[in-house]
């Protein structure tokens, strides 16, 4: 989750902004309000509705969760019928609030509905929150089940609300809202089952295509291919897994493409990026597997997220397919800096400035990559403009790029200071060794690895800890042992390998977060050129 947080973070600040971009360039407005809001009130509002949430699901677990114990089987007889009673309750209440404005499609809106009578009009509909709520934590059903239950509650709702709107509100004609309850359903079924034909031929037309690398053993023979393709180069083989990704995706499951990939990717990614010098943690490469599975939801043909949004917008669903790829550009550059900048993961920071500068830097950089790919910033962008932002996204995001062609990134050590170095590393710190030495299958091996280093202590204890145990002979060191199982072995390190160097972050090298200082010159000197067009 540590690892995760800020790339999701930003992705969605991102798409926010692509939102905001999209009006800009539509010239959208908003539906005034009839009372000015304050910001004040607005964050008020935000938090309470969070609250809300938080108190919903306290009140279900805590307030109700007895009731399993006290009845029984029995229980979900009894909160049913409280739930029946506190919606019948719920809608009286609502009925003294005038009829929201979905209940006149056709009438035309020339203010933003107010949130008090809104709110309190529709407070029923968070009954099949909480029956979610109570299935999920007190009755421990499956997720499919819970979901189930709840919508059958929806379904209840919608066929009942009228006529108890009707009767408390003292309209009258129960029998035609009634009538228009069961139209209200009955409409719902029938656009659900019309949106998801498109659906069930695009999974099935997928099924086929996962059915094959799943049981035909292709997956195993992909790798070989990949390895093959690539010719051993670092770039080219992460766009082959993205690809692979992205096609298993169409049909899988996220959970399931990403063991598949991971398991069949994962250790070759690492193994050639400690041959060509890059040292990449495996959550990195874990999380980049993962992304790219996300990714296949929204990659037409098949993108089944995209599918979905079609039909709540009722639009042609490959050409919005086409336009969620596009968006989803800014998802896809991350997992490329997963690799190359593990900062983002929230790797190696070292204190709480370090924190909000890499933060905002990345934040930053995935607006302005979204602001060039659609092709505005505050006003509508010039090649040269985008070209510019595109430059401003790279150095943000990998800062240690431009200061490598001054400076080298580390120092080198002699092997025989292990010991020494190993001893002084911090607690759960990494080492950047480099190994050469034949390997069981007669191959010569030249890789670099990070081995961790886990609490403190002296070298023999925190190097066994990781099943690793090595001995100095001369200027040279050597790996004695690598136990069975152990982290060392995962690392692809064998006994008889000697150990070449070692890598230690250079000392007279420049912090590269200056880079960030240009890289914000960059988007100044935009805006000023596109303030006058504004």
């Amino acid at each position: 989750m540590k690892h995760a947080i800020l790339p999701a973070l930003i992705s969605y600040i991102a798409l926010f902004y692509i939102v905001h971009l999209e009006a800009l360039k539509m010239e959208l407005q908003g539906l005034p309000r009839r009372e000015p809001l304050p910001w004040q009130r607005a964050v008020i509002s935000t938090l309470m509705t969070v609250s809300g949430v938080i108190i919903l699901s306290a009140v279900v677990y805590w307030g109700f969760g007895w009731m399993k114990g006290a009845f029984g089987e029995a229980a979900f007889v009894v909160v049913g019928a409280l739930m029946l009673a506190a919606y019948v309750a719920i809608v009286r209440f609502g009925a003294k609030y005038p009829e929201l404005h979905m209940e006149k499609p056709g009438e035309k809106m020339a203010y933003l509905p107010e949130i008090g009578p809104t709110l309190k009009s529709g407070l029923h509909f968070l009954l099949p929150v909480a029956a979610l709520i109570w299935n999920l934590m007190v009755e421990q059903l499956s997720p499919a089940l819970s979901a189930f239950w709840a919508t059958l509650f929806l379904m209840f709702i919608l066929v009942t609300q009228r006529p108890l709107f009707a009767f408390f509100r003292g309209h009258g004609a129960l029998g035609e809202a009634t009538k228009h309850g069961f139209h209200d359903l009955f409409s719902g079924l029938v656009t659900g089952a019309r949106n998801m034909i498109g659906i069930a031929i695009a999974t099935a037309t997928a099924g086929v295509i996962v059915g094959t690398v799943t049981l035909t053993g292709i997956g195993l023979a992909m790798t070989e291919l990949v390895e093959v393709l690539s010719g051993g180069n670092l770039m080219v083989m992460l766009v082959l897994v993205a690809v692979i990704c992205l096609v298993l995706g169409m049909g899988l499951p996220t959970t399931a493409n990403y063991i598949v990939v991971s398991t069949l990717m994962a250790p070759v990614i690492v193994e050639l990026g400690a041959q060509s010098g890059l040292l990449v943690p495996l959550i990195a490469v874990h999380l980049f597997v993962f992304y790219f599975g996300l990714m296949a939801d929204v990659t037409p043909p098949v993108g089944l997220a995209s599918y979905a949004a079609a039909g709540i917008a009722k639009s042609e669903p490959m050409r919005t397919g086409l336009t969620a790829f596009g968006y989803s550009a800014r998802t896809a550059i991350l997992p490329f800096m997963f690799i190359f900048n593990t900062q983002i993961l929230l790797i190696g920071i070292t204190d709480t400035f370090h924190l909000v500068m890499t933060i905002v830097s990345a934040t930053v950089a995935s607006m302005m990559f979204a602001a060039a790919t659609q092709g505005f910033f505050i006003a509508k962008t010039r090649l040269h403009e985008t070209l510019i932002l595109l430059l401003v996204t790279f150095t943000l995001f990998r800062p240690g790029f431009w200061m490598d062609m001054v400076y080298p990134p580390y120092d080198e050590v002699a092997p025989t200071e292990l010991t020494r170095l190993v001893e002084a590393a911090p607690r759960n710190g990494n080492l950047r060794v480099w190994v050469e030495g034949m390997n069981l299958e007669g191959q010569d091996i030249a890789k670099g690895v990070l081995l961790p280093l886990g609490e403190p202590g002296n070298a023999r204890e925190r190097l066994g800890k990781m099943g690793l145990t090595v001995m100095t002979l001369g200027d040279q060191v050597q790996v004695a042992a690598v136990r069975f199982g152990s982290p060392a072995e995962k690392l692809g390190l064998e006994q008889g390998f000697a150990i070449a160097s070692i890598e230690l972050p250079a000392a007279e090298r420049p912090d590269k977060e200056w880079m960030y200082l240009p890289a914000f010159a960059l988007i100044a000197l935009v805006w000023a050129m596109q303030k006058p067009r504004q």
